[in-house]
């Protein structure tokens, strides 16, 4: 999930082709910032007043038209034709990912500081791991390690929101969203998703966004939208949530999937919570305490053992 600006489902990956060393680290570079700034980014929506399920459905539509339009441009709209099953594949993975996994993110950090949102959110590959020991896999001992240490981590910093503005619920609700995200990620490879990563993308943002639409409408959020008392740094992070985090920071995602060994990619799930941490206590002066800095470096360790161990067992 990964978070906040999530990443996007996992897509087949296209066939390796020359890439250079520079292209492959400025993508990269891309994807560790961008994808750590965007708690910031819906942090700041979320406080210029903005509802969350509104603001992020916007965000996510408004993506769509544009790389539509872009894909439409670069390739033709043939390029944008998907059967329908491919449809309703990214229909799903959109809903799981980016209306619950997205908007809960979107939705506890209203009280939740952005990094300890995303120090939570770095859990998601010891959810994805239960969730391939309940399809009948068997872990090696040192996956197990990693995942004990892991929750360990996560339940050491839901206990710490106490020292900052994070109310229980909140937390309840992003860690609920973490576990959306890994069941998308989990069983989005058998739901025959568009071949194209770009074009499921765009359909994942297209359901994912209506649906964040239409719930923060079911939950009273047009009442509570004002658009002159929205602060300007509101519409400048969403603005920059859509281009940045939905757009340009998909596209480096993408080229890295064809390009660079998912050994490499797997990394920005270390380096996204340090940035999210650093520029919340940067920006906003989000408190940054002794417990969350043993909860999240714990959270890393073992998230890093979890891979490890897996990167071992598929060399």
């Amino acid at each position: 999930m990964t978070a906040a600006a999530p990443a996007p489902a996992v897509l087949p990956q296209a066939t390796a082709k020359p890439a250079s060393a520079a292209m492959i680290w400025s993508a990269l570079a891309v994807v560790y910032v961008v994808w750590g700034s965007t708690y910031l980014g819906i942090r700041i929506v979320v406080e210029a007043k903005i509802p969350p399920m509104l603001g992020m459905g916007a965000r996510f539509l408004i993506a769509a038209v544009l790389l539509a339009a872009f894909l439409a441009i670069k390739s033709g709209v043939t390029r944008l034709r998907v059967t329908r099953r491919e449809l309703l594949g990214a229909a799903v993975v959109g809903l799981l990912l980016l209306a619950l996994g997205n908007g809960a993110v979107a939705i506890a950090e209203k009280t939740v500081p952005s990094g300890l949102s995303a120090l939570l959110v770095a859990a998601v590959p010891l959810w994805l791991m239960l969730l391939r020991v309940g399809g009948g896999e068997r872990p090696r001992a040192l996956t197990w390690l990693g995942v004990l240490i892991g929750f360990t981590g996560a339940a050491l910093l839901a206990l710490s929101g106490g020292d900052t503005s994070a109310k229980p619920l909140s937390v309840a609700i992003l860690v609920a969203g973490t576990i959306s995200w890994a069941v998308g990620s989990r069983f989005s490879p058998r739901l025959g998703l568009p071949k194209d990563p770009l074009v499921a993308t765009l359909y994942e943002m297209v359901a994912g966004g209506t649906a964040m639409v239409l719930i923060g409408v079911l939950a009273g959020e047009p009442g509570r939208l004002h658009l002159s008392a929205i602060e300007p740094k509101g519409w400048i992070a969403l603005a920059y949530l859509v281009v940045f985090g939905s757009l340009l920071a998909y596209s480096a995602y993408s080229y890295l999937l064809a390009n660079a060994p998912i050994s490499l990619i797997g990394t920005y799930a270390y380096v996204n919570p340090a940035v999210a941490v650093l520029l919340g206590w940067l920006i906003l002066s989000e408190p940054v305490t002794a417990e969350i800095m043993l909860g999240g470096a714990i959270v890393v360790v073992g998230v890093a053992l979890v891979v490890s161990a897996e990167r071992r067992r598929t060399s």
